[in-house]
């Protein structure tokens, strides 16, 4: 779980996190705008997920972490849940990749509302997780934003194909 985190966290490097939020969506748009049904179904590699399953992905991912975040900054020794993204992807194959979309998008938009109102202790606040020990606030966002940039790179492998 340490190499993951050290591979996300080196895809955003010196970006800035709350920009990648931001830009996310947008770009998630213009990747998939283009797409016909079928393209949904094309991976970026061979035994890889296909770009339904990333945006299916992405949107619970989105979701996990609009609960983490509350629960970091409401509890006073919060436990964070871990998930396993192989067992919550076997019902991605049927998913709507346009639910998707909107619902990661509206989840990003309300996370990022959440994220504004922080002042310097909320950034610093720390939840416990698992498998990964401590996670302030500011490392929890910076990883979803290196997660967003990860599979940005596998959605734009799949759309220069088409």
């Amino acid at each position: 779980m340490q190499n993951y985190l050290e591979r996300i966290l080196a895809t955003l490097g010196e970006r800035d996190p709350i920009e990648v939020l931001q830009v996310t969506p947008l770009r998630i748009e213009e990747l998939v705008q283009g797409f016909v049904p079928q393209d949904f179904a094309r991976s970026y590699a061979p035994g890889k997920w296909n770009a339904r399953e990333i945006l299916a992905h992405l949107a619970d991912v989105e979701l996990a972490h609009a609960f983490r975040f509350r629960q970091t900054l409401a509890e006073s020794e919060p436990v964070l849940q871990p998930f396993d993204q192989d067992r919550w992807a076997q019902r991605y194959r049927r998913a709507d990749p346009s639910l998707a979309v909107a619902g990661f998008t509206s989840v990003r938009s309300w996370n990022l509302a959440l994220l504004a109102t922080l002042d310097l202790d909320g950034w610093l606040k720390e939840a416990y997780h698992p498998q990964r020990g401590m996670m302030s606030m500011d490392l929890m966002v910076r990883t979803v934003a290196g997660h967003d940039l990860n599979h940005l790179e596998q959605l734009e492998i799949i759309s220069k194909d088409i």
